[in-house]
């Protein structure tokens, strides 16, 4: 037991014990008032109750004697003097008494006045809180026993404070919560740690009452029961979690927007879709679009929906089993029966909640394994939302949820509704990318080089691999042109930019080439006429297009490239070493050129003695290029990737598909454009070749040689011919030039090639002489009796050459 146990309120107020006799001189004074006035019994006894008050000798003592003679009771304050001298109001509560002789006699209760009006204040305060708090308050003593209740906290219960009042929580709550509550109590009343906001449901499960529980004590420390605040805080909750709620549902939504995010295939979108839905929001997902969205064909009109095929494009699920197998199927084309709830919602468009257990029968049709699969699932809500954009239906968000999971309610719906709506603007978006970028691939496809020819002496391989980012097509292109007299050109560009304008310049310029390339120009006077055309395609735009490119003329006879470059990345040349055997890889060093589409452009060509079998590589710089990094590390890295090659020289296809795939794993940037060319030359038995003196009996010499040569090759039929065209272009170049003249002939596999130069530059030309002139008839002859002829420039003169039919 406390060693406080014995004190009471009487000892905190200090009650004092005075008896006064009939002369009213102190009988008792007793130790409780010693300590109010400091006056010790033994100076107090005998004298008279009148010396202590204040003033001394007050007639207060004589008044309240005649009112106890008279009525037997008094009731006062009296100013009473301390020892100190200070003055100290007692409240006094005097009664008559008279002994067993009818001697009267008085017994005077004291109170200091201070220490009681606090107590009445703390008693007046405790009653008015209990009366007028809109707070849930009791008192429990060390029993845990209701010692005092208030009407806001027995109204929380529907009771009455009689009906509460000596009853524990045991008795006046449900046994789960009772018992919880009562073992924090006792804790409470052991430890004296207090217990703040413990949550309690209310027995209807709806409702939530916040507790606050504290031990109750004395001034000296004796512990009188336990405090208990209570507080309905159901709408608080019900607020709380409106706004858990509406948190989710932005998070949620944020997630959707990440998981999409620029997406740009149908597919992905329709797989992020469903994944970030199970299992925060469901238990199986399924986005199930119509197929003419899935595979980017044209959308259905409105009033043919019913019935379309459409596709499971995205599904997810928390767990894989056979069940969910069988139930959600990938890229599993489905179709909907007539006057199913799949086919309400996509001709009306308007989302359908139903519990599948009691209306599987209008979900899609009888012993559907799909709805067999759902059930055998405990699915028991499910969930079905249009995809609708723009105006267009898409297809159905199927969201289904089983087990102990809660049914889908209206603020599901509506967080439903809207996340299709924002998937249904990515899935439309996709659905155009694809249709937009498979048009600009196809027209960008249909300008490059449908079939690409071999000339005599050349073996080609090629790639183009367009971007996997971006909706439009660039404008890379590269060709392989064979050219008379078994001559062959090569060329490869990138014009600056993508769109649909990029590609469609492309085109424009890969055909002048084209058309100049028959002309037999030299590469650099090529490239100046090209970039003429490209100020006229950039006239009147605001931002002019630029191209960059390489343009390549081989002679298989003499194994030699002239090459001219505007603004592009350098060939590269692939040798091999006769000793070694291994591949050396090294760009070529040519002037560098301006881009096209620039004024006032120079174009430089330079000359290129190749060895048997060498490869040429050409590219765009898509092939290349990495962020951040110089272009020289680029080439650097494809010279390595193509000397890498050990032992025979694979073929050049499989050598286009390993650079590709090395340099370009993701390819999402740039297009790219590769030509690998294996140069080799023509057989040394089908060529041959003679320099004669700038004199006119060497005419005759020259005849006997090409006669005798094309005997030699079997070649009777053309002797007669070719001997006339000779002689007409040898005496030709006699007549206008003074150096020496060269016979060149190239068996081919079709046509006989022959040429004739002459350090003349100046290109002959064809004239109509008149009936009496005896020349001029050379050309004439020339163009009647080839199959064609033509002629070009050389670093120092000019060649005429012409082709013969070897059959017919």
């Amino acid at each position: 037991m406390s060693r406080h146990a014995d004190l009471s309120l009487l000892d905190a107020l200090r009650l004092g014990l005075v008896i006064i006799d009939g002369r009213g001189r102190v009988a008792l004074w007793n130790p409780a008032a010693e300590e109010i006035l400091g006056w010790p019994g033994s100076e107090a006894v005998g004298r008279p109750l009148a010396d202590f008050l204040a003033p001394p000798g007050s007639q207060q003592v004589p008044l309240a004697t005649r009112e106890l003679l008279r009525h037997g009771a008094w009731r006062g304050v009296l100013p009473m003097r301390s020892r100190d001298e200070t003055v100290v109001d007692v409240e006094c509560r005097a009664t008559l008494l008279r002994d067993p002789q009818g001697t009267p006699f008085f017994l005077a209760n004291l109170v200091e006045t201070s220490r009681l009006r606090e107590v009445e204040q703390d008693l007046g305060a405790l009653d008015t809180v209990f009366a007028t708090s809109p707070i849930g308050i009791a008192v429990f003593d060390t029993d845990l026993r209701v010692a005092r209740i208030n009407e806001a906290l027995a109204t929380l219960y529907n009771l009455t404070p009689e009906q509460v009042v000596g009853r524990t929580v045991m008795e006046l709550l449900p046994a789960q919560a009772a018992s919880e509550v009562y073992e924090l109590q006792r804790e409470v009343l052991a430890s004296g740690r207090p217990a703040v906001d413990v949550v309690a449901l209310t027995a209807d499960g709806h409702g939530a009452h916040s507790l606050s529980f504290g031990r109750l004590t004395d001034r000296h420390g004796n512990h009188l029961g336990v405090s208990c605040v209570t507080l309905d805080i159901t709408e608080r909750r019900e607020a709380l979690d409106k706004i858990e709620q509406s948190r989710r549902r932005l998070s949620m939504l944020n997630d959707v927007g990440v998981a999409l995010g620029d997406r740009l295939d149908v597919h992905s979108v329709a797989e992020a879709l469903a994944g970030v839905l199970v299992p925060r929001f469901t238990d199986y997902a399924s986005v199930v679009l119509l197929r003419a969205v899935a595979v980017g064909g044209d959308l259905p009109a409105m009033d043919r929906i019913a019935g379309s095929a459409m596709i499971q494009a995205g599904i997810a699920s928390e767990e894989q089993t056979a069940g969910v197998g069988r139930m959600l199927q990938r890229e599993a084309v489905v179709r909907f029966e007539k006057g199913s709830v799949f086919d309400r919602v996509l001709t009306t468009g308007r989302p359908w909640v139903l519990d599948p257990r009691g209306e599987s029968h209008v979900l899609t049709f009888p012993e559907d394994p799909r709805v067999t699969a759902m059930l055998d699932l405990g699915v028991h809500s499910l969930m079905l939302v249009p995809l609708r954009a723009r105006g267009t239906l898409l297809g159905i968000l199927v969201a289904s949820r089983g087990g102990d999971r809660v049914a889908f309610s209206r603020d599901d719906l509506d967080l439903a509704k809207e996340i299709a709506g924002r998937a249904s603007v990515t899935l439309d978006n996709a659905r155009l990318y694809a249709r937009e970028r498979d048009g600009a691939l196809i027209l960008q496809r249909s300008l490059l080089p449908q079939r690409i020819k071999e000339p005599p002496g050349v073996q080609i391989g090629h790639r183009y691999v367009p971007a996997t980012s971006g909706t439009e097509a660039g404008g890379d292109w590269f060709d392989v042109i064979p050219l008379a007299g078994g001559h062959a050109a090569f060329a490869i560009g990138d014009v600056m930019g993508h769109g649909l304008s990029a590609a469609a310049t492309m085109g424009r310029l890969r055909s002048a080439i084209v058309t100049l390339a028959h002309l037999d120009m030299p590469p650099g006077e090529l490239l100046r006429r090209v970039n003429q055309a490209g100020e006229d395609i950039n006239e009147g735009r605001d931002e002019p297009l630029m191209a960059t490119g390489v343009y390549v003329r081989y002679d298989p006879g003499t194994r030699e490239c002239v090459i001219a470059k505007a603004g592009h990345v350098p060939p590269i040349l692939l040798t091999r070493a006769e000793d070694s055997g291994r591949w050396h890889a090294r760009p070529l060093q040519l002037p560098e050129g301006t881009p096209l589409g620039l004024a006032a452009g120079e174009f430089e060509e330079q000359r290129v003695a190749v060895p048997e079998g060498a490869i040429l590589v050409l590219y765009t710089d898509g092939l290349i290029e990495r962020r951040g990094e110089d272009i020289t590390d680029g080439i650097d890295r494809l010279c390595a990737e193509l000397a890498a090659v050990s032992g025979p020289m694979p073929s050049l296809d499989a050598l286009c598909d390993r650079v590709v795939g090395a340099l370009t794993p993701g390819n999402d940037a740039d297009d790219v454009a590769l030509l690998a060319v294996r140069l080799g030359g023509v057989p040394d038995d089908s060529t041959s070749s003679w320099m004669f003196p700038a004199h006119r009996s060497e005419v005759a010499r020259a005849r006997t040689l090409v006669g005798r040569t094309l005997l030699a090759w079997g070649l009777t039929g053309l002797v007669d011919t070719a001997l006339l065209l000779v002689s007409e272009l040898f005496t030709n170049a006699l007549r206008y030039a003074d150096g020496p003249v060269g016979v060149r002939l190239v068996r081919g596999e079709h046509d006989l090639l022959v040429e004739v130069s002459d350090p003349l530059p100046d290109p002959p030309r064809v004239r109509h002489p008149a009936l009496d002139d005896e020349g001029g008839r050379g050309l004439q002859l020339v163009s009647r009796t080839a199959r064609r002829w033509g002629t070009r420039q050389g670093p120092i003169g000019k060649t005429v050459w012409f082709e013969l039919p070897l059959r017919g």
